[in-house]
């Protein structure tokens, strides 16, 4: 399979985002709770510039409780409002439209003779990388699927105009997911990929899976044993991954293990929660707590998607 990194549509996205940012009054950044730094995009900062600011932790339910507390009150502090949600249960999204009013209210919407307008309903733009819960962010806040969702990034492709029912009366752009031209950092690369914001077609994912099977196994071995109903870890993470495939019935004839199959299904296994709830960037002041001790190794990436800048 062919593949293009940083396809077009992205490109056009980040046009988009910056056409379409002097329309709005409150930017609210989707970013995901388990890595609320690797799933920022430093482009958008420079792209948003002044711009009114919402942090949204989505997918709370996934990450750490007392990292994500952590997470909230460094945020404030340094940047912006913050919110923790969950999406899908909608936990904390009834706390969003009152921040957002907030928000607006503190901006200055004047005529040209610099009088106040009739009050209007509050305009949003959602940004946020791939696969950061966007769509289903929305369709909490609105009340019903306006928006398209899925496990895969990349599903949103151009912007639309939603609007939330007439008591809430705020008005939200969605956009599609938009990461940066060059991942540089492979620790952040390797958290991107474990958690579904970079598309498995790009990178190694049985390298990748045997990376968190190394972390899991450093900071939080008895999920692995749970989950798999193992008595001890093995040192090996090949040989780990052969075990959860076996585990989970993963043989090809003659009882061969499929490692490719068992780490997809491993990683979607963490990406569903269904391991425990985790947090994979750690800011200095959690560090005394967990460490990372074995930072992953470089992205490792398929060898058709090698030299596209990433």
């Amino acid at each position: 399979m062919k593949v293009q990194w940083y396809p077009g549509h992205m490109a056009k996205a980040k046009r988009l985002i910056q056409k379409d940012l002097r329309l709005v009054d409150v930017v609210i950044e989707i970013v995901d709770a388990r890595i609320p730094e690797s799933s920022r995009n430093p482009l958008l900062k420079k792209i948003l510039g002044l711009k009114p600011l919402l942090i949204v932790l989505n997918k709370a339910d996934l990450a750490d409780p007392a990292l994500t507390l952590t997470w909230v009150e460094y945020l404030f502090r340094k940047e912006a409002p913050v919110l923790a949600v969950d999406s899908v249960k909608g936990e904390g999204v009834n706390a969003v439209i009152p921040a957002v009013n907030e928000l607006y209210q503190k901006t200055k919407a004047t005529t040209k003779n610099n009088r106040r307008l009739f009050p209007r309903p509050p305009r949003c733009m959602v940004v946020g990388i791939p696969n950061v819960g966007k769509s289903q962010f929305i369709n909490c806040l609105v009340g019903k699927n306006v928006a398209r969702t899925g496990k895969r990034p990349a599903l949103t492709r151009g912007p639309q105009w939603l609007r939330v029912n007439q008591k809430q009366n705020i008005e939200l752009l969605d956009t599609p997911g938009v990461l940066w031209p060059k991942l540089d950092n492979p620790v952040s690369a390797f958290k991107l990929a474990v958690t579904g914001a970079i598309k498995e077609e790009i990178f190694d994912v049985e390298k990748a899976a045997g990376e968190l099977l190394i972390w899991l196994s450093q900071h939080q071995p008895q999920a692995i044993m749970q989950a798999y109903r193992l008595t001890e870890i093995p040192a090996d993470k090949q040989f780990l991954l052969i075990q959860i495939g076996k585990k989970r019935g993963f043989l090809d004839s003659g009882g061969t293990v499929n490692c490719h199959k068992a780490a997809v299904h491993f990683l979607r296994e963490f990406r569903e929660g269904k391991l425990g709830r985790f947090t994979l960037d750690l800011l200095k002041d959690c560090r005394k707590t967990i460490l990372l001790t074995h930072p992953p190794n470089p992205l490792p990436l398929r060898e058709e998607v090698r030299g596209r800048g990433i």
